[in-house]
Parts: structure tokens; C-alpha cells; sequence
């Protein structure tokens, strides 16, 4: 047995939505997603509560893949990659399936923020990128033994990526990003003008 070895990793998944047509299939999506935004007033009153500065449908509407024909090719699409996204983590499923629960939309213009949270109540979380101006905030992880570290010394400038208490994703458009919903994540204050436009998601284990 080798002296050090890794256990109890923590898994991210990262991978294009397909391999073609995200550019046309992208334009899409943001229409439909500018659109709510127009639509959405309640949304809009939500966010001023609590996405101050942006627009997200999380408090309003949060099922958008049961209302349209693109969010339902997006769910689709999705499917395929949290289904092997459950296989590498070596999940017994049961023969039942993970199952899309919740979808909503996030507008990010220059400054706005999403501080750390987690999803409850959900299996599988993730975020899909419609545009990504350049410089834009990535999604950034935190280790999730914070909590437990105690009285453990900081970690070194020069430390590995593995060893490091923080991770980001670059936010890049047409890719996806997943993980499991207990993983603590955030979204720093946006550093451009232009908007950065994702939609987010929950599968449960129904």
C-alpha cells in the first residue's frame, strides 16, 4: 500500500452540452431568457430582495422546464450528463431515476454577486452558461471539511490545487457544470459590464 493515498474525494463535472449547435441552440435560450425577465414582475421584485443589482426566476418561477420547448430540449440534453455523472460517482440508483426538479434562470450584470450556498433537498445541482462575456465570474467551490478543520495552519501560496479550501470553474457558455447539492458554491461580484447569463438546476431521486 502506497504511503499517502486520497480518500473521500469530492467529485465536479464539467463537459459541453453537445458537441455541436450551442451557439444557435444558446441564442435561444437567452430570448426565452430575456423575455421572463420582461415578463417575470415578480421575479423582478424578488430579485431586488435578493439578487440585488441582477435577475434570477429563483423566487418566482422555478419550473421553466415544464413551460417551454427549449427548456425542455435543455432538460434533455442535461439528462444524459447527469446520468453519467451518477455512474462515476457509483451511485446503486434502484432502478429509479434522477429526475429534473427545479430550473430557473440568473441575469448577472456588472458587480452582482451570489454569496455561498448550497441547495437542499436536491441530489444532483448544476449551471448551465448561455453567454459568458469575457472576465466574467467563474463558480467558485469551497472545501467542504471547512467546518472541521479546527485549528489546522493555512495552506501554502505554492499548495496544490487538491489542497487548496477554494476551487473555480470558469464560466464558459455552451458548458455545464455539476455537482453534488450539498457542496457549499458562490458566484463573485462580476467584474465586467456586460450581463452573464446562466440557468441553474436540482435533480432529485424520485
Amino acid at each position: 500500500m502506497q504511503r499517502l493515498q486520497a480518500w473521500f474525494p469530492t467529485f465536479i463535472y464539467s463537459d459541453r452540452l453537445r458537441k455541436d449547435g450551442a451557439r444557435s441552440f444558446n441564442r435561444e435560450l437567452l430570448q426565452e431568457c430575456y423575455q421572463l425577465r420582461e415578463f417575470d414582475d415578480q421575479g423582478r421584485r424578488w430579485s431586488v430582495r435578493n439578487y440585488p443589482g441582477g435577475y434570477t426566476s429563483y423566487g418566482s418561477l422555478d419550473k421553466i422546464h415544464r413551460m417551454s420547448s427549449t427548456f425542455i430540449e435543455l432538460e434533455s440534453r442535461l439528462n444524459r450528463h447527469v446520468r453519467a455523472f451518477a455512474q462515476a460517482l457509483d451511485w446503486d440508483l434502484a432502478g429509479r431515476p434522477l429526475a429534473m426538479t427545479d430550473c430557473w434562470v440568473n441575469i448577472m450584470p456588472h458587480r452582482v454577486a451570489h454569496s455561498l450556498h448550497l441547495h437542499p433537498l436536491s441530489v444532483v445541482s448544476g449551471t448551465y452558461y448561455v453567454v459568458t462575456p469575457r472576465g466574467c465570474s467563474g463558480l467558485k467551490f469551497e472545501d467542504p471539511r471547512m467546518s472541521r478543520f479546527m485549528a489546522a495552519p493555512p495552506r501554502t501560496a505554492a499548495a496544490r490545487a487538491v489542497n487548496r479550501p477554494h476551487i473555480a470553474y470558469p464560466a464558459q457558455a455552451g458548458r455545464l457544470i455539476l455537482f453534488e447539492s450539498w457542496l457549499r458554491h458562490e458566484v463573485p461580484a462580476s467584474p465586467v459590464q456586460s450581463e452573464r447569463v446562466s440557468i441553474s438546476f436540482n435533480y432529485a431521486w424520485s
